[in-house]
């Protein structure tokens, strides 16, 4: 170990992240460093290059898995532990990185070398996750412009450049925007009809921002727009004024001022556009389903008309529910039911026709309990066995816990982190597994995966444990999916290992699949008992909640394909700096997929990050197109027989051994195939969301 990595922990390029020691002034010295020494060893590859798998595929790994190790890091830190001083660092060393990255993309020597091993005799020896992989990089240089020239190739990698800068600049604006925001609560009547556990966190949360003496039980209590905050908030506070002040504060948030994304998502457009036009795909949705499981544009969107028709008339008749319901109890909003009203009125409808409450929920689901839950399932569905290995591995946060997952023979096969509360003043909202460390073969030995789960869910507060909303339980198992996913891989090239070569349209089979589970009486029976008696959820409760899993189902579904559909358009049709604006495309399409028409000033967009920050630009489609798979892998349990022990082990095994072990190895539809043995249908999906009759 040389002293230049001893002073600095990014270097260090192996085994667990040292969080304890890794400080924001290591970024830019050792990114520095970094892309320096893998400069020259790219160099040297493309000097040197032999058209062979261990001459082309090794070396380059071990370049791509270098850089992966430093820079995941640093874009993990900025998720769960942002700061001025990180960002700083951040910013000032991403052009350098951009740069290298387009460099490597754009390397000819490699390009050809890849080109040449697939034409040589050696091609008919390599397994199929190495086809896999070679198969990949050919197409990953011609998308990221190797066969590009002159004036085309510099103006091409400008707009790389400027793309990845404006995708840092709005993550920190939605976040920043989120952060400024808070409704002052200080009378009884500004609370009436919040539960307890929310004002416990609106107390705690006035206290972090200095009011010293708020209490639970006198305040002052703030509001914010952290997702656990303001949407119970908007669920159960009576005060429709303050509902409505609070849902403006969303849908406007990075909208306005020093925050305003919309002259970001203008310029996104714009360069994603002239970005495909260079690499000669008549749009950028075209350029994204290059890389994707969906065969076209046209294929993903009669998908998305499939389920808006199946859904339109359902969201209308839950809009129709809710006034009604209103009317019956003498609501003076009844007749003009809006925005802010749909959240309260559906609580209200829950409670009172299913009997359900989230909050009287909450007792039954705290934290250390849902996650013994879940690892039952997992070690009954899959073999595995998980347990905690806190103080095995440097932590960013005092809360996060660190797990070892073992096979059946008790070997340790994977690790995961598990960063599980809100903490808005330094972490961007939502859940996400990414990946830590990747699974491959290092001679005799395997390097094991370990991945990182990041929830947003209630944070202990009052002396209570981490107590969750059902939706939190779901998010839980979706994240834990992704995470299975990347764990339980058996592919020992890191390129093809887990979730990595996974179309992306494909990636949240496992997630979605896992949400199932909540629903299985079983699962949920063992998981859910009451933090202070340990008395196990009522029967009755279970009923309640699966009769309620499909309540106001036609809206949900409306919903995401209005995202999906507004994503898809704005990379398709939208023309930037047309006749067209972003808010029109946004009120056409509202035209078909929302019932509720959106308010003029409504500006999610400027918040929607999965497009402009994340991976989904012109792919935030795949929630649907991975349901359909996961809703039909779930039916081969349910035709198994969720009773029959055997039949569920022996479906679980099948699970690992095809979706959750061959990663990308394969295309994900041989991956199904093999699993299901046949290809999937919409018919499970449009079952278990109640649009068609059991």
């Amino acid at each position: 170990m040389t002293a230049t990595t001893l002073q600095n922990p990014l270097l260090i390029g192996t085994g667990l992240p040292p969080f304890d020691a890794i400080q924001p002034d290591h970024v830019e010295p050792g990114i520095q460093t970094l892309l320096a020494t893998l400069g020259q060893d790219l160099e040297t590859l493309e000097a040197n290059v032999e058209p062979t798998w261990a001459g082309l595929v090794e070396p380059l790994t071990h370049i791509e898995e270098r850089l992966r190790w430093s820079w995941g890091i640093i874009g993990h830190l900025m998720g769960v532990k942002n700061s001025p001083a990180l960002r700083d660092a951040y910013e000032a060393v991403q052009p350098a990185l951009v740069q290298f990255s387009t460099r490597l993309g754009q390397s000819k020597p490699l390009y050809e070398a890849f080109k040449q091993l697939q034409a040589s005799p050696e091609w008919t020896t390599l397994a199929a996750a190495q086809q896999r992989i070679v198969e990949s990089a050919i197409r990953d240089a011609e998308l990221s412009g190797v066969g590009l020239a002159g004036a085309q190739k510099e103006r091409f990698n400008e707009i790389q450049q400027a793309l990845a800068e404006l995708s840092t600049k709005f993550s920190n604006h939605v976040l920043d925007a989120t952060k400024a925001f808070h409704l002052k609560l200080t009378t009884p009547e500004d609370i009436d009809g919040l539960p307890p556990s929310l004002l416990a966190l609106a107390a705690q949360a006035a206290q972090d921002a200095g009011e010293t003496e708020a209490t639970v039980e006198a305040g002052p209590w703030y509001i914010t727009l952290d997702h656990p905050s303001c949407a119970p908030f908007l669920q159960h506070s009576r005060r429709r004024d303050l509902r409505e002040q609070v849902y403006r504060a969303f849908v406007t948030r990075a909208a306005a001022g020093d925050w305003d994304n919309q002259p970001i998502i203008e310029q996104t457009l714009a360069l994603r556009q002239e970005m495909a036009n260079i690499l000669g795909y008549d749009t950028y949705a075209d350029l994204s389903i290059a890389r994707k499981m969906a065969p076209s544009v046209a294929a993903v969107e009669q998908l998305m008309e499939e389920l808006r028709a199946a859904s339109y008339g359902a969201a209308q008749q839950d809009l129709a529910t809710l006034q009604a319901f209103a009317v019956e109890k003498g609501a003076a909003e009844a007749a003009d039911l809006t925005h802010w009203d749909v959240p309260f009125w559906s609580e209200r409808i829950r409670e009172e026709k299913y009997g359900l409450n989230d909050e009287e929920l909450r007792p039954y689901f705290p934290l250390p309990q849902v996650l013994d839950g879940l690892f039952t399932l997992a070690q009954r569905l899959f073999g595995i066995t998980i347990t905690p290995a806190d103080g095995q591995a440097p932590v960013w946060h005092p809360d996060v816990r660190y797990f070892q997952v073992a096979d059946e023979g008790g070997s340790a096969i994977a690790h995961f982190y598990l960063d599980p509360y809100s903490r808005p003043a330094e972490k961007r909202g939502g859940a996400w597994m990414d990946e830590c460390i990747n699974r491959g073969r290092m001679g005799n030995q395997v390097r094991l995966p370990v991945a990182y789960l990041v929830c947003n869910q209630s944070p202990p507060v009052a002396g209570k444990p981490s107590l969750m909303t059902f939706r939190e339980v779901e998010t839980l198992f979706h994240e834990f999916g992704h995470g299975l996913h990347h764990m339980l891989t058996r592919v020992d090239y890191p390129g093809a290992a887990g979730i990595n070569n996974v179309e992306w349209d494909a990636v949240e089979l496992p997630s979605q699949f896992m949400e199932n589970w909540c629903y299985h009486r079983e699962t949920l029976l063992k998981l859910a008992r009451h933090y202070e008696t340990g008395e196990p959820l009522p029967e009755a409760i279970y009923q309640r909640i699966l009769a309620a899993r499909n309540f106001m189902t036609g809206s949900a579904i409306l919903r995401q394909v209005n995202f999906g559909w507004l994503d898809l358009d704005l990379h398709y049709r939208y023309q930037p700096g047309g006749d067209e604006t972003i808010w029109d495309v946004r009120d056409r399409l509202a035209q078909k997929t929302s019932i509720l028409t959106p308010l003029p000033e409504d500006a999610f967009l400027c918040a929607f990050s999965h497009i402009f920050a994340g991976g989904y630009a012109a792919g935030y489609y795949s929630y649907f197109w991975a349901e359909v798979l996961s809703a039909d892998a779930f039916a081969a349990f349910e035709d198994a027989g969720l009773e029959d022990e055997a039949a569920i082990v022996a479906t679980g095994r099948r699970f690992r051994e095809t979706v959750l072990s061959l990663g990308g190895s394969r295309h994900p539809m041989e991956v199904f195939k093999a699993f299901r043995g046949r290809e999937p249908s919409t018919a499970a999906l449009l079952r278990h969301r109640g649009l068609v009759a059991a």
